[in-house]
């Protein structure tokens, strides 16, 4: 527990990493102020569904769950999937997923990535306090402090603390400061923590579509030689698409007029859910890899993309975020069950091992599929389509890549 007046994590950025991350230590007794440029888009269920829809796993759900916010996103709208089928375009072969399979009611859930974000900055204005922070006297669990709208201007680190102020001239102390405000994280650069990786040249179009068929409670990937493409199903019917093509090509689908695009998708498909119906607005958004090359610098440590960015094409990136909300949970209490200090390095090193070496596993991971699976040579596909084949006959290599997916692996 911190001393009056200061704070034990100083969290900055409240999108769904960041929010994740306040909410469950402040839920575990730690005392926590959040800096957040500006609060969020309100969801309201009478919008369109957003564009930018994630895939959650399984313990990402259950963290959302113990957090008290999943039952109101579940009941706003989410799309339990309980089948996925991967097929390649350029090969025989595919691999077959089933929650049944597994005694599971589903492999995972489709939400939009603003209902999340909404869901999780209303629990962190119900926490915080009304009064003076810290609140005065005996009390359960910590408090929550929202900073917004606010930057970070200054940082400066102590032997016991760090000190944080911001651009209207407040100060803050804490313990330890979690940058979590996205890929171009200014506190990232502010700590001169360099990253490794590659643009992927291509950009990811979506767009939510009707089918001619049910959607069948299942997420669909067709592997394709510029990239693959994704047919999520949302909770009313239609499917949002997630096609990841090289950037002109991309340029290309985006300036296509309504019919035409809507052809083009259901043939690039191979029209496995019928004809392509009513489609929405289309986006894109460019595909990189990023990897930090520290997740902790002095009292400081990197969660979500300002620590990792990877490929969409398994849906992990925000799942992964998400493991890093629940190992420094996990992290934090052991050094507080210890009366060790939370900003020490040898604990953020704990968390700094584990998780740098999860995400740099998934993201290498994702990265050598979207090498082999985008590529159109003929040997390369043929070799593809029977790993797949053989992936979805062999038990244990399919059990682990459906526990790796979840969280479980």
């Amino acid at each position: 527990m911190s001393r009056r007046g200061e704070l034990d994590v100083l969290v900055v950025g409240a999108g769904a990493i960041g929010g994740a991350i306040a909410l469950a230590l402040a839920r575990d007794g730690f005392d926590v102020g959040v800096i957040e440029a500006r609060p969020p888009r309100p969801w309201r269920g009478e919008d369109e569904v957003d564009l930018r829809v994630v895939a959650l796993a399984p313990d990402a759900r259950a963290l959302l769950d113990d957090l008290g916010v999943w039952p109101a996103i579940a009941a706003a709208r989410a799309a339990a999937y309980r089948r996925m089928h991967v097929w390649d375009a350029c090969a025989p072969g595919s691999l077959s997923f089933d929650a049944a399979e597994r005694g599971e009611a589903a492999l995972g859930w489709i939400v939009e990535n603003r209902l999340i974000q909404h869901a999780l900055w209303q629990a962190l204005q119900a926490f915080a306090p009304a009064a003076a922070f810290p609140p005065q006297g005996a009390r359960e669990g910590g408090a929550v402090r929202v900073f917004c709208p606010a930057e970070l201007a200054e940082l400066d680190e102590g032997e016991n603390g760090l000190a944080a102020t911001l651009a209207d001239g407040t100060r803050l102390r804490a313990r330890l400061l979690v940058a979590a405000e996205g890929a171009e994280s200014a506190v990232r650069a502010r700590l001169g923590v360099a990253f490794e990786g590659r643009d992927y040249g291509q950009r990811a179009v979506v767009a939510h579509v009707a089918t001619e068929r049910p959607h069948e409670d299942t997420a669909w990937q067709r592997f394709q030689p510029g990239g693959p493409l994704a047919f999520l199903p949302l909770a009313d019917g239609r499917c949002s698409i997630v096609w990841s093509l090289p950037e002109a090509e991309a340029a290309r689908v985006l300036a296509l007029d309504d019919a035409a695009f809507r052809a083009e998708l259901g043939c690039a498909f191979d029209f496995r859910l019928g004809a392509i119906g009513a489609a929405t607005a289309r986006a894109a958004f460019p595909l990189r890899l990023r990897l930090a090359e520290r997740y902790a610098a002095g009292r400081c440590l990197l969660a979500g993309d300002a620590a990792h960015v990877v490929h969409p094409l398994a849906g992990q990136g925000m799942n992964i975020g998400f493991r890093d909300a629940i190992c420094l949970r996990r992290v934090l209490r052991a050094a507080r069950a210890r009366g060790s200090d939370i900003g020490a390095a040898h604990v953020l090193r704990r968390y700094e091992r584990e998780r740098r070496s999860e995400s740099t596993l998934a993201a290498r991971g994702l990265d050598a599929i979207e090498r082999v699976f985008g590529t159109g040579r003929l040997p390369v596909a043929v070799l593809r389509g029977a790993g797949l084949a053989f992936a979805d006959r062999a038990a244990p290599i399919k059990r682990w890549l459906a526990d790796t997916a979840a969280g479980r692996a």
